[in-house]
């Protein structure tokens, strides 16, 4: 008997976001994450976008983890019909609100914004494809599963959450499909984390599996070793004490931002760290790092020896110079602080949120320094800093680049080459693996190594389906 089972490639195919894939088994349809693509104009690509099945279809929604670009079209998915069960881990069940409410509200915020620019012009107004509301919907049909426990979520189907190491709450997801004596395993790693991440556990090795579906993100690439990387940090912190500015950090709200506050807590107690204020201006930020703080007891405990000597249980307060900014108005008046700050403050890759107000404010100014700390994907503002660009335009305004630009890659939350390969090589079974979440030139140089060690590997194109 067949397994009468199909997988379509929707998203993060030779691209890194965007994660999504529909799994069709007989008559069930099934998302691997719902994520967007992030790119330049998030009020054009919610507005314009279609997915490529009726929402109303799909019967089941599996989460990897919250990160915007694996679930963030999730309010949009039930605007639009969907009503099935999502199912994710419970670190993501508390993450998965706050992302999403954050996105929403940005989304109708810049909508409100760019219909103003409309009306100005004479053109008519552009509606909102979804509402606050939507994520209430979404969060009413989320399911938590813990680590590890075998679950049924439709018959035929069989889900394990495995830890992935990569924020908190990521999981690999594992699903054995079944169908009378057909079964397959498929592994799907969602974003694998960085073994030398201080607050997250090591990614767990897999025993066995049919299919893989394998991130590549760093796969051209391992990263710089930690210490190095702490190093550089320091000596970019100490370059911009030296020029009379400031520094500003676009980051991840979501594990990064909390990765940064530990190592400027060890600079801190080093006494290495020579600004005066930290900011965290990021309401989203600011929520998720007590989310962090709840589950201290659950991260990795041997790497954060630190919290524990100085007998803190909060990233605050191993930081005594942060400061949380929540309003506007507080956010606002760091502008008129014009040295001996760090300013940290979302989108990490600088697509929106509260950083590019601040850069719109600094970016001219050559005594301040910029800090990229993740990944930058093309066609977001932060890749064309990173790539060194010396105009860009903000709030439709030409603005010239003298801020010196930082880019640290060794705090990077996804696993390298070196780690990808490794995890690969421990799965058992003579699997096929799919290269997704990643750039062309990336997954075909991880393509390359991989299919040295003798495994069977293809680099899938968007659209793509394949039967399992």
């Amino acid at each position: 008997m067949s397994l009468n089972a199909t997988l379509k490639f929707l998203g993060a195919a030779e691209q890194v976001t965007g994660s999504c894939y529909h799994i069709r088994v007989g008559k069930k349809n099934i998302l691997l994450d719902c994520g967007m693509t992030q790119g330049e104009s998030q009020v054009r690509d919610w507005n314009k976008f279609r997915f490529k099945f009726r929402p109303e279809a799909i019967d089941l929604v599996i989460l990897s983890h919250v990160h915007i670009d694996h679930s963030g079209l999730l309010p949009l998915l039930v605007a639009k019909g969907f009503k099935g069960k999502i199912f994710c881990t419970k670190g993501s069940k508390k993450l998965l609100p706050v992302l999403l409410k954050d996105s929403v509200f940005l989304y109708l915020k810049d909508l409100e914004w760019q219909n103003k620019r409309l009306a100005r012009a004479g053109k008519p107004p552009m509606s909102p494809v979804m509402s606050a509301q939507d994520v209430e919907r979404v969060m009413d049909l989320t399911e938590a599963v813990g680590y590890e426990q075998r679950t049924v979520p439709m018959p035929g189907l069989e889900l394990v959450f495995s830890d992935a190491g990569h924020v908190l709450g990521s999981a690999i997801v594992q699903l054995w499909l079944k169908n009378g004596q057909a079964m397959r395993h498929l592994v799907f790693s969602g974003d694998l984390g960085n073994p030398d991440t201080v607050l997250m556990r090591d990614p767990t090795p897999i025993k066995h599996a049919d299919v893989v579906l394998m991130e590549g993100t760093y796969g051209d690439r391992d990263h710089r070793p930690l210490d190095d990387t702490v190093e550089e940090f320091a000596q970019a912190l100490e370059e911009a004490h030296a020029s009379g500015g400031n520094v500003f950090m676009p980051a991840f709200a979501l594990g990064r931002t909390q990765e940064i506050l530990y190592y400027l807590g060890v600079l801190y107690h080093q006494g290495r760290l020579r600004q005066q204020l930290v900011f965290l201006d990021s309401p989203m930020a600011s929520s998720i790092t007590q989310i962090y703080n709840e589950s201290m007891p659950s991260l990795n405990k041997d790497d954060t020896k630190a919290l524990t000597d100085k007998q803190v249980g909060k990233l605050q307060d191993f930081l005594p110079i942060l400061r949380i900014t929540e309003s506007v108005e507080e956010s606002m008046a760091i502008n008129r602080i014009t040295q001996g700050a760090i300013i940290i403050a979302g989108s990490g890759m600088c697509n929106g949120g509260r950083i590019v107000h601040h850069l719109k404010h600094n970016l001219w100014k050559e005594h301040n320094h910029i800090v990229f700390v993740g990944f930058q994907a093309r066609g977001t503002l932060g890749r064309k800093l990173v790539d060194g660009v010396t105009k860009v335009k903000l709030f439709g305004q030409d603005m010239v680049v003298k801020a010196r630009v930082h880019t640290l890659g060794g705090f990077s939350a996804h696993a390298g080459q070196s780690e990808l390969l490794k995890w690969a090589r421990g799965i058992g079974g003579q699997p096929r693996f799919y290269l997704i979440h990643g750039e062309s030139g990336a997954l075909a140089i991880l393509q390359e190594k991989m299919q040295a060690e003798g495994l069977t590997v293809d680099v899938p194109t968007l659209g793509d389906t394949i039967d399992l």
